[in-house]
């Protein structure tokens, strides 16, 4: 929790220091501070309920997690993103994939560990695949390839973990090839140019803007950085999204090496964390929930840090506490709430 904590405050710092240049931007650390409340009582909430009652909600979460997408499908807004991700419900906002990631790991967890037993069938591990593809395609369709890709991580980490056989990880191996390759068909022109840019920079100098400021600003902070709010390439506006996908350069040129090392160690010290939480739970379930929000975890800072550093492809993921966004911070405080739930009553299960 501690570690939680730090880092949604050093995410506010980072807000306010890649937003207070920008008139039209300065009042978003503040709501920030009022999604990082709201998250950390759900959190708690989360916490005290005992996470083996979830089961009763799996189905329903899943069914709430696709008649979502399938909203966003018809009645959703792009927010001048060019992406229809976004819900509007009243004065707000809402991406429903964030919260959704949270509503896949508790369906995932439920159906894996429910029906663990009869994985060996080909048809439950086939209706576990089947179902875990209904939500890609809607999103891939959105288009948001970076979702895509983090839910079928999520999912395949959860199937993994939860037990298959050598033919069954070939056949799966082959069915994530041959998806892969049928996606690579449908891939909208932002995402070929965002693949482009990645593998030959200097064939769109326009596209590859924003990666090359960051990687500037990255390389200008040298060991100590500029100090908090003085980065040139953050407080000249040379680096965009910078308080979303790239505050991980805004953390780099103005605390340095050291400071971005030290945020680093705190996110993989909650994964970590959050990996032992999974080998102390005593059922299927709690081990599943739990390794599902390390896999969260791990995989948008690896992808968010590596497309900041040009060693992976533009995406869109944020970093986990930091970036700044309302569905991002509860999705992933309410992720913790519930590791916390499986280490603070998986005793129980011992006296019934």
């Amino acid at each position: 929790m501690i570690a939680v904590l730090l880092l949604s405050f050093i995410g506010i710092g980072m807000i306010y220091s890649a937003t207070s240049n920008n008139d039209a931007l300065t009042g978003y650390w503040l709501r920030q501070v009022q999604w990082l409340a709201i998250g950390l009582v759900g959190l708690l909430f989360m916490a005290a309920v005992d996470y083996r009652h979830l089961e009763v909600f799996a189905p329903p979460t899943f069914i709430i997690l696709f008649g979502s997408l399938l909203a966003v499908d018809q009645l959703g807004t792009s927010l001048e993103t060019g992406s229809q991700r976004w819900l509007e419900i009243g004065t707000f906002s809402v991406q429903p994939t964030e919260s959704g990631k949270f509503f896949l790991i508790i369906f995932m967890a439920w159906y894996l560990s429910r029906f663990r037993e009869r994985m060996p069938s080909f048809l439950f591990l086939f209706s576990a695949v089947v179902l875990l593809v209904g939500p890609l395609i809607l999103i891939f369709l959105q288009p948001d390839l970076g979702m895509t890709i983090t839910f079928a991580f999520i999912g395949g980490t959860l199937i993994l973990v939860n037990g298959v056989y050598l033919w069954q990880l070939g056949l799966l191996a082959v069915g994530a090839l041959l998806g892969g390759f049928a996606l690579s068909l449908r891939l909208q022109g932002y995402m070929q140019e965002r693949i482009q840019v990645f593998l030959n920079p200097d064939a769109n100098q326009a596209a590859a803007f924003n990666v090359n400021q960051a990687l500037i600003a990255v390389g200008s902070g040298s060991w100590w950085g500029r100090g908090w709010s003085l980065g040139t390439q953050n407080q000249l506006l040379f680096l965009r999204v910078r308080h979303t996908d790239f505050i991980f350069s805004v953390i780099a040129e103005e605390l340095g090496l050291v400071g971005a090392s030290l945020i680093l160690a705190l996110l993989f010290f909650v994964i970590w964390r959050v990996l032992r939480i999974a080998d102390m739970a005593q059922d299927g379930f709690g081990r599943l929930l739990a390794t599902g929000v390390a896999a969260i975890l791990f995989f948008q800072v690896t992808v968010n840090v590596g497309m900041n550093l040009n060693i992976l492809p533009v995406t869109g993921l944020t970093l986990p506490f930091i970036s700044y966004g309302g569905s991002s911070l509860i999705s992933m405080l309410l992720a913790i709430g519930l590791a916390q739930s499986v280490v603070m009553h998986h005793r129980k299960i011992e006296f019934i």
